[in-house]
């Protein structure tokens, strides 16, 4: 255990802070301080009397070492975790360069169900309702008061006031599903035959979707934010004659294409009687699920045997979110999901009744469903939210009540990329509004901690007195945090290990994998890698010669990511010719996806990605730019909120297209004295190139090629948002859209002449 009073970052002075804040000159007559994260550190630029104050705090810091070293020493069990995370976690099943990699835990023999003779959805729903049977299984609060609320700009908003959760029980929701499948039944739905969900994440939807499995009805999944034409193109691929929705979405979103949908002829309702709805098409008859699952009750299906699913049938039909194009159907059977969930469940150590799930990202996302099922396998109490209602400062939530997070206070919780990257933000911005000796005191702990968990110890005392206020932000008892669906910064993850006092376990998977393929040990707290491959999958590295990948590379072997095993899913809906391109099976009848990812393996066998066949960009030189490095060095920023690199082959530079953070943008905008409103801003020539000023020292900073600089950029006034289709649920960058959606400045940047 490394003494506190001994560690580097002690009185620091004019280094440069990445990415919190660049400092460009400093005053010494305002003795201010600024913080920011040197190489892997917080840093803090100390000036003047404030080194005498860091000095205090020095020796409050020896005191506390000398207090707690033997107490931790005897009753910290660190030293397992030490061993655990430094043993080798996957291995080569062959000396051959290309082979796979697998789980030093299935070498022999991939993993592929949770329970013995489980092998279908519906046989481990039925395992988990007999041995949990009266146990909380699905939470909802109950809405108990909704205010319009006026926004100084005239806007108005919705707020609500919500009441404690309610639950059903294992009991409870095998009951309805049972009633909601017998109910379709009555409304003619036959077994192997396509039902589409087009819902928000709530508890009916996984009552719906346990129904469809016990049932053998091919769930087909659409996310809620996706755009008109891409839902008529899913519904009318898949030839659904009922989809399940709820009211807003109705009215919202069903209402409009209808009409262009020539086989729909049951809408079902999650959440009560919709209103009257005149415009209906004929033939179309408007159900609510209790009326449906009240028709399953009534029901008299005598002798008759219900059609149950083999392993090889398909589960679900679930629709990307169309970040390269049109959405495809990616075809999921019982044996894929049973096969993920699997290898997920082994990566989290004592997962039972004792654990709380928040359920929140969309069920129509792979991540989300497989965590939920994980969960639901295992005991665990799944309570649902909303991003709108997830924590006390969301959008929804009335000042002065409670968000769903300190409602619920989750154990494990599932999150993407840029939700941890917005609370990486405020906090930080939060430290650098504290007082001087607040500020240096976090920044001390937060770097005596990370030091700490680097060698696998724990630090008890910080984690009660310096860092509880942040972990309150997600409940205050959250032990494991998932992340996945797109890459997270190592600044991102670095600060969620030591400020919520949890590991991340970062994960690598696709739907076309059934979400499985990575995860990182919870033990392991080094950053930029997604783990070693899951027990229920092997993984190898193909060379890729256009970019100069070979597995044979040295010291790590480096290609294109192929993952292999049970969970590796059919392929497209209606669309052969993709999944031969994606899919292949070899001489042993292996079944591999092609993720177009490039990855690198550690000498321990843990898999890090490095690269993407798509984002990579030949430029009029010759030489290759990775978008998604690009992206990765400079969206940590606090002056960006999101940003889009882009390239093409008949130019010779990078551009971008930027979201600025409107705090500091503003506050740089009124440091170069110009005035104007946030859209004028943006719009601004000047403003332009000051935020390029920021970027590029951030970028050499980060190590970027002087070429992989953006050289030009446009600053966005209004966020990418899902509702904009600019970018997926997942938060993902759609790069046609945004081609699309930005293409005169595209070529204004470039110097194209527009006639």
């Amino acid at each position: 255990m490394e003494p506190f009073w001994r560690l580097p970052w002690i009185g620091m002075e004019s280094r440069v802070c990445l990415p919190v804040e660049v400092p460009r000159a400093i005053d010494l007559n305002e003795q201010k301080m600024t913080v920011g994260i040197w190489g892997d550190k917080l840093a803090v630029i100390a000036l003047g009397p404030l080194l005498q104050e860091a000095k205090f705090i020095n020796f409050i810091v020896l005191v506390y070492s000398l207090v707690t070293y033997i107490p931790w020493y005897i009753l910290s069990g660190s030293k397992q975790a030490i061993a655990k995370a430094k043993q080798v976690k996957a291995r080569p099943v062959n000396n051959k360069p290309g082979g796979a990699y697998r789980s030093v835990n299935s070498l022999h023999c991939l993993a592929s169900v949770l329970y013995p003779g489980c092998d279908t959805l519906d046989k481990v729903f039925k395992y988990a309702k007999t041995k949990y049977k009266d146990k909380k299984l699905l939470g909802t609060r109950e809405i108990l008061k909704e205010e319009d609320e006026i926004q100084p700009s005239g806007k108005v908003f919705k707020k609500v006031i919500l009441g404690k959760y309610t639950w059903l029980s294992y009991e409870d929701v095998y009951i309805k599903a049972v009633n909601f499948g017998n109910g379709l039944a009555v409304l003619g739905q036959q077994p192997k035959t396509n039902i589409a969900i087009f819902c928000e994440t709530r508890a009916e939807w996984m009552i719906a979707a346990q129904a469809c499995f016990m049932c053998n009805y091919q769930l087909v999944t659409l996310y809620a934010t996706l755009g008109g034409p891409a839902i008529v193109h899913g519904l009318n691929e898949t030839e659904v004659t009922t989809i399940i929705t709820s009211k807003e979405l109705m009215q919202t979103k069903l209402k409009e294409i209808v009409s262009q949908v020539p086989l729909l002829r049951h809408i079902i309702t999650v959440d009560g009687k919709p209103t009257t709805w005149s415009e209906f098409p004929k033939g179309v008859i408007v159900h609510t699920m209790a009326s449906v699952q009240a028709m399953g009750a009534k029901a008299d299906i005598g002798n008759k045997q219900p059609s149950r699913p083999v392993p090889s049938d398909i589960a679900v039909i679930m629709y990307t979110s169309g970040s390269t194009g049109v959405p495809k159907g990616v075809m999921i059977s019982h044996c894929n999901i049973i096969a993920g969930i699997t290898g997920m469940a082994e990566r989290i150590p004592n997962l039972g009744e004792k654990d709380v799930y928040i359920g929140y990202l969309p069920l129509a996302h792979v991540l989300e469903l497989s965590a939920e099922l994980v969960c639901l396998s295992h005991g665990c109490r799944i309570g649902y939210s909303s991003p709108q209602t997830l924590a006390d400062q969301s959008s929804k939530i009335k000042k002065g009540s409670k968000g769903d997070v300190t409602t619920l206070k989750p154990t494990l919780m599932a999150a993407v990329p840029e939700i941890m990257d917005r609370i990486y933000k405020n906090v930080m911005n939060k430290v650098n509004e504290m007082t001087s000796f607040q500020r240096n005191l976090f920044i001390l702990a937060y770097n005596y901690k990370m030091e700490q968990i680097s060698k696998g110890y724990t630090t008890p005392l910080c984690d009660s007195l310096i860092f509880r206020k942040v972990r309150m932000l997600l409940g205050g008892k959250i032990r494991v945090l998932l992340c996945g669906g797109a890459p997270l910064s190592a600044a991102t993850q670095r600060f969620m290990n030591i400020c919520f006092c949890c590991p991340v376990g970062q994960g690598y998977g696709l739907t076309e994998s059934a979400g499985a393929g990575t995860i990182t040990e919870v033990w392991d707290y080094t950053t930029g890698r997604v783990g070693a491959p899951l027990v229920c999958c092997e993984i190898k590295l193909l060379n890729w010669e256009e970019g100069g990948y070979y597995n044979t590379d040295k010291p790590y072997p480096r290609g294109e990511i192929l993952i292999g095993g049970q969970n590796v899913t059919v392929g497209y809906y209606k669309n052969e010719a993709r999944t031969r391109k994606d899919f292949t099976v070899d001489e042993n009848g292996q079944r591999w996806l092609h993720t177009g990812d490039i990855g690198e393996f550690h000498h321990d066998g843990c898999l890090k990605i490095i690269d993407r066949k798509k984002d990579l960009v030949k430029l009029q030189a010759g030489e290759y730019v990775s978008l998604g490095k690009v992206e990765a060095a400079l969206k940590n920023l606090p002056l960006v909120d999101n940003i889009c690199a882009y390239a093409s082959s008949f130019h010779s530079y990078v551009i971008g297209f930027v979201v600025p953070n409107q705090k500091e943008l503003a506050e740089l905008a009124r440091k170069k004295g110009f005035k104007g409103t946030w859209e004028e801003i943006c719009n601004s020539p000047e403003m332009e190139k000051e935020v390029l000023k920021v970027l590029a020292e951030a970028a050499m900073a980060a190590n970027l090629e002087k070429f992989e600089i953006p050289v030009k950029i446009r600053l966005s006034p209004d966020p990418w948002t899902p509702e904009t289709g600019l970018v997926t649920d997942a938060f993902k960058l759609k790069r046609k859209e945004l081609t699309a959606f930005y293409q005169t400045d595209i070529d204004r940047m470039y110097g194209i002449n527009i006639k």
